[in-house]
């Protein structure tokens, strides 16, 4: 017996001995989204307490293991650690991923900071979130003001229209989380129907360079986004509360957010807005109060190489317009423009009468995106929105609470994407869109319809390349080609169609000529878009920046352009278009040097943009309808030239205090005729003096000077009209700017912990300190009142 165990261990012994201890593991730890090497990451043999970090390859050694089944930990600074289970059986090359971005994600979740490019070689200005919470009462429009090289086209004070570089309306695109809104944007009193609460950032981009989102945005792009949401477990929320001396009203808002560990997460948020009638220095401006709504639910689960989120929003609004802006007779218009005060003025009310909107529109979306080793990451996304936009004009009987037109705009959108990371030095963004569109025009308003029914195609594909040639130089290169079909049914007054030469022209589109007075037309019309960016951007001295870009961008024209032909309620107007309209062609070169420092920052960004086939709408003339006398705006094409230069610059003066300065110019002209293009923005500069102490209970202290220059620069529109109650002819002076104006501005703001987990800011502004009675040129109701005067406003923001 004795010998048997001495026989048996030494058995063992030598099954021990012959065993294979020799085995290496090597391998690198890498970023899950990106790949980037993670240096000093700490992977650990659990069994047998074997630790080795990273060198600055990202790579890992671990020798001396056994053919068996090891328990593997993976450990880097602000990533979660995960653990590996490996059957070791020889020597293993292995790559670990960790996700990176949880403290970069929780960042972004406090701050609203946007981590992505856009374009690597035009600039681009970003607004944080911490910007669009002190403007949590104000509208997109409002809050994009503050960016150089941006302005508005407002209609009165509720109604702002952004303007990139002298270009608006359909030549603005605006991207709301990753869809491009559709919400009847033609008009020139149309304002994007989105709530800033509902979004973390907004990135501008001067021009069409970043051309996976769209290639006819020949003034720039907009994109709204809402930040990610950390993959970890947690629960939080703010709510904002505004009040406003002016309009004597105010807003909520109210979000909260909740995440897992496991990657699944869902938030949800409404806000109400109301204000009543707004005064100027002097007087009421009635009729100027606005009812605003909206509501957004967002939920999906993200796995890093995979997710999918569902998205819901809601936005209502009701817009009063200026009464006195909606006149009668000849008289009555030349009156209210050589009139110092408005026709009409009221008692303050919260009440919105004719003329006003109300818009509603839906947006719901889905999108996924899976991450492919070695390929890149594949997205898909697929949205809806319905937009509906009732516009009442002032009537009599009992049509005064109809609305004169009601527009119902459906869009379907189907997005296909790829993303890739070819090498480290270069990356390929590939992509596939499609579109559906159908706008319904009610009959039953009883009013002449402005906007016909119709169908609209889209389709289009892109490919952008950047290449990183070394440590100074990228380049960038992209294409894209957008078709549209246009397939419309649309009654022409015969008066009209034969003014124009359509019964010559498209006399095989008429499908029945015996309705009176009207043609019942079907234009089918197509457009063939192509666009093209490159660009450089070259780093030098550490903290210099030289872009270069070029593009070129191609826009179809938009329904009104193509269609109007007749009384715009809300603009009150008539306004007429025309089918031979081509696509217009931009071509823009754009340079800018940019600095960024601890002390001393600045850009310099002169651009200049060629437009041919441009589309303008122009005053010409005062016509004579049973409703009253309406001015006639029409749509012309020609050749268009817009330079300009937009400058920033910050200076630290000291530890806490900081200098800012703005600066815009743009020049616009019809190279055709030789004269300056209408609504073009008068050259601005703003100064800011800005305190900031993060010891003092975050406080923050701004004191704002704007100034904006009288436009010396635009066409003669003005015309004759005969006044019958005098019988005589009047010159309508619609032309000649305003004078120049300055506004002086206030706004602080200071955080008060009030437990470990909430705290409080408390924001207060002072607009136009001074009550200054002033005109902007690129306001439609300038001609009948002056804009807002002084305003108070107190907001506090909870965090929890």
């Amino acid at each position: 017996m004795r010998l048997f165990f001495i026989s048996l261990l030494f058995i063992s012994s030598q099954i021990a001995i012959s065993q294979n201890c020799e085995n290496t593991i090597t391998g690198k730890v890498i970023d899950q989204h990106d790949s980037t090497i993670l240096i000093d990451a700490k992977v650990t043999v659990l069994e047998t307490k074997q630790i080795a970090l990273t060198n600055f390859q990202g790579e890992f050694s671990i020798s001396g293991l056994c053919n068996r089944t090891y328990t593997i930990e993976v450990y880097h600074a602000f990533c979660d650690s995960k653990t590996y289970t490996i059957a070791v059986s020889g020597d293993i090359d292995k790559t670990f991923r960790l996700e990176h971005h949880l403290e970069e994600l929780n960042e972004i979740i406090l701050e609203g900071k946007s981590v992505e490019k856009k374009s690597n070689t035009t600039l681009e200005n970003k607004i944080s979130k911490e910007d669009l919470d002190r403007n949590s009462a104000k509208s997109l429009g409002d809050v994009l003001n503050n960016i150089s090289g941006v302005s508005s086209l407002n209609t009165g004070n509720t109604i702002v229209k952004p303007i990139i570089n002298g270009l608006h309306s359909s030549r603005v695109v605006v991207m709301n989380d990753g869809l491009r809104m559709e919400d009847q944007d033609w008009g020139s009193e149309h304002a994007p129907n989105i709530d800033i609460n509902a979004i973390d950032n907004i990135t501008v981009i001067k021009g069409a360079s970043a051309l996976q989102y769209s290639g006819n945005a020949i003034g720039g792009i907009i994109i709204t986004e809402n930040a990610k949401i950390p993959v970890k477990d947690s629960l939080y929320g703010k709510t904002i509360i505004t009040g406003a001396t002016n309009g004597r009203g105010g807003s909520i808002t109210s979000q909260l957010t909740k995440s897992f560990k496991s990657g699944w997460y869902g938030k949800v948020q409404g806000s109400t807005k109301r204000f009543g009638d707004f005064n100027a220095p002097d007087y009421n401006l009635s009729n100027t109060g606005v009812f605003e709504r909206s509501f957004s639910l967002r939920g999906g689960v993200n796995k890093f190489n995979s997710g999918i989120e569902a998205y819901y929003s809601l936005y209502k609004v009701k817009t009063g317009i200026l009464r006195a802006s909606h006149l009668g007779g000849a008289q009555d218009q030349v009156r209210a423009i050589n009139s110092q005060e408005p026709l009409y003025i009221e008692n303050f009310t919260y009440n919105i009468d004719a003329p006003y909107q109300d818009v509603t529109h839906h947006l719901a979306r889905i999108k996924a995106f899976k991450k492919f080793e070695n390929i890149g990451t594949l997205n898909f996304q697929y949205g809806f929105q319905q937009n509906n936009r009732l516009e009442f004009d002032v009537r009599r009987g009992d049509d005064k609470d109809k609305a004169s037109l009601d527009l119902k705009l459906n869009t379907h959108t189907l997005l296909l994407d790829l993303d890739s990371k070819i090498s480290s030095t270069t990356k390929l963004k590939l992509g596939l869109t499609g579109q559906y569109q159908t706008n319904f025009a009610d009959p039953s308003t009883g009013v002449r319809r402005l906007i016909p029914d119709y169908n609209k195609y889209n389709a289009g594909i892109y490919a952008v390349l950047d290449k990183k040639i070394n440590n100074q130089l990228l380049f960038e290169i992209g294409a894209r080609f957008d078709y549209t079909y246009l397939d419309a049914l649309k009654f022409y007054r015969t008066s009209f169609w034969e003014s124009r030469d359509y019964d010559t022209i498209f006399q095989d589109i008429v499908i029945d000529g015996d309705f009176g007075n009207q043609v019942l037309a079907n234009p089918k019309l197509n457009f063939y878009n192509p666009s093209a960016t490159a660009g450089l951007t070259y780093q030098f001295k550490d903290d210099y920046k030289l872009l270069f870009n070029y593009s070129l961008a191609s826009r179809a024209p938009n329904p009104s352009e193509l269609f109007s032909e007749g009384l715009h309620h809300s603009a009150s107007r008539i306004e007429y278009g025309d089918l031979q309209f081509n696509s217009e062609t931009a071509n823009k070169v754009s340079l800018t040097l940019q600095r960024e420092s601890n002390n001393f920052s600045f850009s310099i960004n002169p651009y200049v943009n060629f437009i041919k086939d441009f589309i303008v709408i122009e005053p010409v003339e005062i016509q004579q309808t049973i409703r009253g006398n309406f001015q006639v705006w029409e749509y012309r094409q020609t050749n268009a030239r817009l330079l300009g230069v937009d400058v920033n610059s910050a200076f630290n003066l000291t530890n806490n205090f900081q200098f800012k300065n703005q600066f815009s110019l743009v020049k616009g002209k019809d190279t055709a005729l030789d004269e300056a293009l209408i609504n073009m923005p008068a050259a601005s500069t703003k100064n800011a003096i800005i305190y900031n102490n993060k010891k003092l209970n975050n406080l923050y202290l701004k004191l704002e000077s704007e100034y904006v220059f009288r436009q010396n620069e635009y066409p003669d529109n003005n015309f004759e009209v005969f006044v019958a109650e005098t019988e005589t002819t009047e010159i309508v002076d619609i032309s000649t700017p305003p004078d120049a104006y300055h506004l002086l501005s206030f706004n602080s703001s200071a955080d008060f912990k009030l437990s470990n987990k909430t705290s409080l800011t408390v924001g207060f502004d002072v607009s136009n300190i001074f009550n200054t009675s002033y005109r902007n040129y690129l306001n439609r109701t300038r001609f009948y009142a002056d804009d807002l005067g002084r305003n108070f406003l107190i907001n506090l923001k909870i965090n929890y």
